[in-house]
């Protein structure tokens, strides 16, 4: 073994893997075989390229090195099946890992321009606001009868406007919303709001964030309600459009569809990685149709997506057709994949631009 595969091994052993040097990236596995290496970089296997294969360096020690954007956010793991969930292997050369929001841990790391707001962390000194848990309830209108519901209390007396977050329990699980919403009240960086966050669906979350009337129902009948109850609200009938809702993935999709059927509510949204065209034998989706053919709605939008997310050209198709409409929308690229910890970093300029400080 010479001194630089040597040293190769001993770095990763040391430092921990991935190594980084500059915009390049070189993973490394002891073994005396090499599983196959997927994540945000090759679409997790599904790409063009496929899997990525580590080659032999010398005797037991497998390696192969990558070129990605100096500011990229990477998930990642290794696998001798990427269709296999038990087939999935952890870099035991990388202690950081993460959520990958249904069930399972990804490693991760961070290219040396990626700086992460860290809004989501507690500050010392400023005012927090209080969450509180509710359920809502019913046969018709709820999936699984029973849903929760948490609603943040921001700290001041004033009426303030709702943000409604679909996914709200992960959002608060895997982005922390509620202690970054308190931290940029307190900082002065968006101006009070409320949140009301409701868990999804679980197996029938598909259902209810495609484009569902009745899930926007479930909104009306039940969150608005339960909101306007325990919390003190600018009154949507006097401030038409001061509300927003956020989603992500197929809760963008429903968070949009929410807003177009109800933008004298919902005037604001802030959709992340949004599947917004799942297409039918080539027929566009509703949402899609909706943003096309109906007349244009007075909303105030924020889409963002990762250049590495499955979902990319949906979101610049439909960001270009928000534009010819003349919507007012916010459109953000990053150099991450499709993940909370992507949607948590780009979220605070989310909120900033849909929410500023008055």
């Amino acid at each position: 073994m010479t001194a630089t595969d040597m040293s190769l091994l001993e770095r990763a052993q040391q430092q921990g893997a991935p190594l980084i040097d500059g915009d390049r990236v070189t993973f490394v596995w002891e073994g005396e075989s090499a599983p196959g290496l997927i994540g945000d970089f090759n679409q997790w296997g599904s790409s063009p390229t496929g899997i990525t294969y580590l080659e032999r360096v010398v005797q037991n020690v497998w390696a192969v090195t990558l070129t990605l954007p100096p500011d990229a956010y990477m998930e990642y793991i290794f696998t001798s099946d990427p269709d296999d969930d038990d087939a999935r292997l952890l870099d035991p050369l990388n202690p950081l890992q993460v959520s990958n929001g249904i069930g399972k841990v990804n490693n991760y790391f961070l290219m040396p321009e990626c700086h992460d707001p860290n809004l989501d962390q507690f500050i010392s000194g400023l005012p927090q606001g209080r969450v509180t848990r509710h359920a809502i309830s019913s046969e018709s209108l709820v999936l699984g009868m029973r849903r929760d519901v948490w609603l943040y209390h921001p700290p001041t007396k004033e009426p303030v406007p709702l943000l409604v977050v679909l996914d709200g329990r992960d959002y608060m699980r895997l982005a922390d919303i509620t202690q970054m919403v308190a931290n940029m009240i307190g900082l002065n960086l968006i101006r009070p709001i409320a949140l009301a966050l409701i868990d999804n669906a679980k197996q029938g979350r598909f259902v209810e964030y495609n484009a569902s009337e009745a899930a926007v129902m479930m909104i009306n009948t039940f969150v608005i309600p339960l909101a306007y109850a325990h919390l003190k609200l600018i009154d949507t009938d006097h401030q038409p459009g001061v509300w927003g809702i956020l989603g992500a993935s197929m809760g963008g999709t429903q968070a949009l569809y929410t807003a177009l059927r109800q933008p004298q509510i919902f005037g604001k949204v802030i959709g992340q990685s949004g599947a917004y065209n799942l297409q039918i034998n080539g027929i566009d989706s509703i949402v899609m149709k909706l943003v096309k053919d109906a007349s244009r709605k007075d909303l105030k939008l924020w889409l963002d997506c990762g250049i590495y997310d499955t979902l990319l050209d949906q979101n610049r198709a439909l960001h270009t057709l928000l534009t010819a409409r003349g919507y007012d929308v916010t459109y953000r690229e990053y150099n991450a994949g499709h993940n909370y910890s992507a949607w948590s970093m780009s979220l605070p300029e989310a909120l900033k631009t849909l929410f500023p400080p008055e």
